[in-house]
């Protein structure tokens, strides 16, 4: 198969799997919301949605392209030969999901030479699938996306994630660093995934991290890459096991946050 594999051709496949994973997803969701209210909440119960989507994306992505390796949130790794690596997460935002918001989707993204080449974001309860990669243009639901605006300060506003792990005096660090040092607008929705969505809508203008794992920014990163979106992340020295510390937007706003990711990864 992988002599019909350009990126765009990969591209359709993949959706067609995300499509599918987020019919099973929604059930899971609308049945959560039927739920007495002394039952909504249960860990178990995500769990076992994460698990079962999980699962129809492995099955899927094997059938799909049988060497290539997965990567996941629930099942850990399942080596493949091609040196390809579909990364990943079947629920991200969970604490959404099972709380019965709509900020929570599925996330899958290729990781070649050591790179994210290509992601597939899809949102059910939202009705948005983001596509985007090398070769492959960045396009929400079938409608191509603008570039990245440049940065005004006057009316600029970022998103961030923390990780549970993630210590005190660094949680600190990161709202004094917004609040005095950049003095811009924040907002936290509880799911990288939709933090990145807000960046290549233009509604955010970037996105800092304290904590993601790579299988929370394999499928947005070259969605975003497209829309002149750069990062942080130095992949050559980073084990897909690890948690990372980053930033992402234009180049003058990862720039004003280099302070901040030097004195929070310093403490990591």
């Amino acid at each position: 198969m992988h002599d019909l594999n350009t990126h765009a051709a990969v591209e359709t496949i993949v959706e067609g799997i995300a499509r599918e994973a987020g019919e099973l997803a929604l059930e899971h969701f609308r049945s959560l919301a039927s739920l007495p209210v002394e039952k909504k909440g249960h860990l178990d119960l995500v769990t076992e949605a994460d698990r079962q989507v999980e699962d129809l994306l492995i099955a899927r992505l094997k059938q799909a392209f049988p060497n290539d390796g997965i990567y996941g949130e629930e099942r850990g790794e399942l080596t493949g030969t091609s040196g390809r690596i579909w990364v990943i997460d079947p629920i991200d935002g969970t604490f959404n999901f099972v709380r019965g918001g709509d900020n929570w989707a599925i996330s899958i993204g290729l990781f070649e030479n050591r790179r994210p080449t290509l992601g597939v974001i899809y949102a059910p309860a939202r009705d948005q699938m983001l596509v985007g990669g090398m070769s492959v243009p960045t396009q929400l639901n079938g409608k191509a996306l603008l570039p990245l605006r440049p940065l005004d300060m006057s009316q600029a506003a970022m998103s961030f994630g923390i990780h549970p792990t993630v210590a005190t005096e660094d949680r600190l660090e990161l709202m004094r660093f917004m609040s005095d040092e950049l003095r811009i607008s924040f907002r936290f929705c509880g799911s990288a995934t939709l933090s990145f969505i807000s960046v290549a809508l233009g509604e955010t203008d970037g996105y800092l991290s304290l904590g993601d794992s790579t299988w929370d920014v394999m499928a947005a990163l070259p969605i975003l890459a497209n829309l002149g979106v750069s990062h942080t992340i130095d992949w050559d020295n980073t084990d897909l096991s690890q948690k990372l510390r980053f930033a992402c937007g234009g180049d003058e706003f990862v720039s004003r946050l280099q302070p901040l990711l030097q004195s929070v990864s310093a403490a990591a």
